[in-house]
């Protein structure tokens, strides 16, 4: 599920959440503003709305990479270099671990995806802990040059 989808379904969530309390206050005798819902209705609105522009962005830059990634303009080569480091790296990665399932299969291992995937789920919460500390995260740890 992509990051605008998210935040869509966050939206959706909150403008239930709000509809649902202001139904169980009614209940209660608890007078609820109609400003109070319109409020959390456009604000899940304007979430929703932002979601949407950060979607074009990608979309605006995936368009400007395919046709101006190799010769960018000075402005936006620091990002196109990026983009093309990231890309490196993750036919690096994809080509050893087909190396290593190969090793695996030619020794009898059999590789659970469950288990593969649980793993990934762990690395990611570990490094989202880790930037949320000012820590390097566990890759940059691997990625620094040893003293």
């Amino acid at each position: 599920m992509g990051f605008s989808d998210n935040l869509t379904e966050m939206a959706t969530d909150l403008a239930q959440s709000v509809a649902a309390t202001s139904k169980r206050l009614a209940e209660a005798g608890v007078a609820t503003s109609k400003r109070v819902a319109e409020i959390a209705k456009l604000s899940a609105s304007n979430l929703a709305e932002e979601g949407g522009i950060k979607k074009a962005y990608v979309e605006l830059g995936k368009l400007y990479y395919a046709e101006h990634g190799a010769t960018p303009d000075a402005g936006y080569a620091a990002a196109c270099e990026k983009i093309a480091a990231a890309k490196a790296t993750i036919e690096a990665n994809n080509e050893r671990i087909a190396q290593l399932k190969a090793e695996a299969k030619a020794d009898g291992e059999v590789i659970d995806a469950d288990e593969v995937e649980e793993a990934v789920e762990a690395e990611i919460v570990a490094e989202q802990a880790a930037e949320a500390e000012g820590e390097e995260t566990p890759a940059e740890e691997e990625a620094k040059p040893e003293e």
